[in-house]
């Protein structure tokens, strides 16, 4: 099925203006004919290297090409191209084609889950590929999980935006993950924050075009896109950020920081046999206000507020904050609260003017977010 919807996704290009060149691998033939693609391209197929009119195909196509997609891409084809192999037409042209490359990994669950696999997933992320999917559904042999091919309409949208750099020349920083505040030498206060919402909006940024600085309290995302800067406490987030605040042209802290510490963490492990100990709490600092405080005239602040049940809070952090954009949402509905994939967000202007957006997956929250953030300082 992952063949077949190559195909569609090549009409789709088409359709949507692109001039399009097929290359197709010997695999790929045994379940797409040539013809089919050069039909729907208007171009002959790149099938080898050799019996060849042209010279040398695969370095001309890859100066022609803007941006190359792989659809499908095999567990096969991701491991030849991480490892920087070009033994046929198709990873020759990757390999020599220098602009943004989309993958489009579909494979039986087995193959997406295997060690060797993850491997090669973090080597081309870190090499500055797209991976788009794959999904969860029905796969080869009636079995069903991860590593069904995106639908060509993500595909496409994920090639369109290698074009579009909306965020080019910005220097954008994100912070992500619940902090942690210790207190004994092993135990600590937290929160349920995954980061994934911060990490979305840190690789949205990244592939519109902004320099990224991510600073987060979360296991941190391979990505040779942006500056990670690792944190635990909100100390060191305040810190981390403040530090970097007179070369922001926007900053999105979506990191769920801890309102409180203890006030004296000790060194050494608290012992049961002690009894419970009398913990006293202290503020911390505040991440979006000190920042507010410091950045340049003119930079985009967005703030994020995690509630449970209203939004009335939400409203008024809008107001007093200094932010260009508060997100807000309910972490306590269904589908959209810590550690899932899904998110449904308020967008609150200063002037308490709400924005309510449907439940989505937080790589278009993020992407929305971004196209807010636009908006905004093309005002």
């Amino acid at each position: 099925m992952a063949a077949y919807k190559a195909a569609y996704l090549a009409r789709r290009l088409v359709e949507a203006g692109a001039e399009v060149r097929a290359v197709m691998t010997p695999s790929a033939r045994r379940f797409l004919g040539e013809r089919t693609l050069a039909a729907v391209t208007g171009h002959p197929v790149l099938l080898d290297l050799f019996g060849n009119e042209r010279i040398s195909p695969h370095t001309e196509l890859a100066r022609w090409a803007e941006a190359v997609a792989v659809a499908p891409a095999t567990a096969n084809l991701l491991a030849k191209i991480a490892h920087g192999l070009a033994d046929d037409a198709l990873t020759s042209v990757v390999s020599a084609f220098a602009g943004p490359v989309v993958l489009a990994p579909a494979m039986h669950v087995e193959m997406w889950e295997q060690p060797s696999t993850r491997r090669n997933v973090s080597r081309l992320i870190e090499d500055g590929r797209r991976l788009v999917g794959p999904a969860e559904g029905d796969l080869a042999g009636g079995d069903r999980g991860m590593g069904r091919m995106a639908e060509p309409e993500e595909i496409l949208a994920a090639v369109a935006e290698s074009f579009d750099r909306p965020l080019a020349g910005m220097t954008v920083l994100v912070t992500a993950g619940g902090t942690r505040e210790a207190l004994d030498a092993v135990r600590y206060l937290g929160n349920r924050s995954s980061g994934k919402m911060g990490h979305e909006l840190a690789g949205e940024a990244a592939r519109r075009g902004a320099r990224v600085i991510l600073v987060t309290a979360a296991p941190p995302p391979a990505s040779a896109d942006m500056e990670i800067v690792e944190v635990e406490s909100a100390a060191e987030m305040a810190e981390a950020a403040w530090s970097r605040a007179g070369e922001l042209d926007a900053a999105a802290l979506a990191a769920a920081v801890a309102d409180f510490r203890p006030a004296h963490a000790v060194d050494r492990k608290l012992d049961r046999a002690s009894g419970p100990p009398s913990i006293t709490l202290e503020a911390t600092p505040n991440v979006l206000a000190g920042l507010a405080e410091r950045v340049a005239e003119g930079t985009t602040l967005v703030g994020f507020a995690a509630e449970v049940g209203g939004f009335d809070r939400a409203v008024r952090k809008a107001a007093s904050y200094g932010v260009d954009l508060l997100v807000a949402n309910d972490v306590a509905a269904p589908g959209s609260g810590f550690g899932s994939d899904d998110n449904a967000v308020r967008f609150i202007t200063p002037a308490g003017d709400v924005e309510t957006l449907p439940l989505m997956r937080k790589r278009e929250v993020a992407a929305a977010i971004w196209r807010r953030v636009a908006e905004l300082r093309n005002r």
